[in-house]
């Protein structure tokens, strides 16, 4: 059973949770359903490296809003972690277990369905922000990219029956690959989540892999049992391909140039 996690302050999130838990029943904190478990917090959902100590879930589903400084409007996913020094939740060069095949069957979904979101860029995001130190698989999924679209009851909903629908069905698994290089919207990662056969685990851009050593990359695929392989963006990976390529010579990880 997987649990759904909103922050009482975020409108994007209190929104899609809201109507989620139409059809819930409400068992003190905490929304039960037949799929899924949801709860409404009133602390950041950033933040939540708190939450095993209170709920014990087989994953963690984080429902937020975007935001970005290019005004892009996007629905996006992504998993956790920091790279570097922890700004916006967790802890310090911490990445937390991604949840690769629920990613790939939710972007999968929104891609279907995106003659409903016609105005909106379908993407993940590069691993960024907390929490970090959750024990069990998580993942957000966000609405951007300004208060006008976070506040829009009806988009909002339309977002929520997507995510009820993939809560819902049976997942099917895929080959899991965690990813080097490109942009903080990757798109040749995307690319390989809607059309190709991978799932992905914890997404390294090129901006992080300044950061990365030795330390950090064994944490990485600690936290990316299930991998099988590594994907390149290989001209997103900058000065720093030899030293992951090196890294990754000491693995018995399948890489594969993108």
């Amino acid at each position: 059973m997987e649990l759904l996690v909103a922050y009482q302050d975020d409108p994007a999130g209190y929104n899609m949770a809201k109507f989620l838990s139409k059809n819930m029943t409400q068992d003190g904190e905490i929304f039960r359903g037949k799929y899924y478990d949801l709860l409404i917090i009133e602390t950041p959902v950033i933040t939540a490296d708190w939450l095993e100590e209170k709920y014990d879930y087989d994953g963690f589903v984080f429902l937020s809003k975007h935001a970005a400084e290019s005004g892009i409007l996007a629905l996006t996913c992504h998993s956790t972690g920091n790279f570097s020094k922890a700004q916006f939740g967790g802890n310090d060069r911490e990445v937390a277990i991604p949840h690769p095949n629920l990613q790939k069957e939710y972007l999968q979904t929104l891609w279907k369905n995106k003659s409903q979101f016609l105005d909106f860029q379908i993407t993940i995001e590069a691993t960024h922000h907390g929490p970090t130190a959750l024990t069990k698989p998580s993942i957000f999924i966000e609405i951007g990219t300004t208060e006008k679209q976070w506040t829009d009851v009806s988009l909002c909903n339309s977002v929520a029956v997507l995510i009820h629908y993939v809560m819902s069905k049976n997942i099917k698994s895929s080959p899991v690959a965690i990813c080097f290089g490109g942009t903080h919207y990757p798109e040749k990662f995307t690319a390989e989540l809607l059309g190709g056969k991978f799932a992905l685990g914890t997404v390294v851009p090129k901006h992080a892999l300044e950061n990365l050593d030795e330390n950090l990359f064994i944490h990485i695929l600690e936290q990316n049992k299930m991998a099988k392989a590594a994907l390149l963006d290989w001209n997103g990976l900058g000065s720093n391909k030899q030293k992951i390529i090196n890294f990754l010579n000491e693995t018995n990880l399948e890489v594969i140039q993108l």
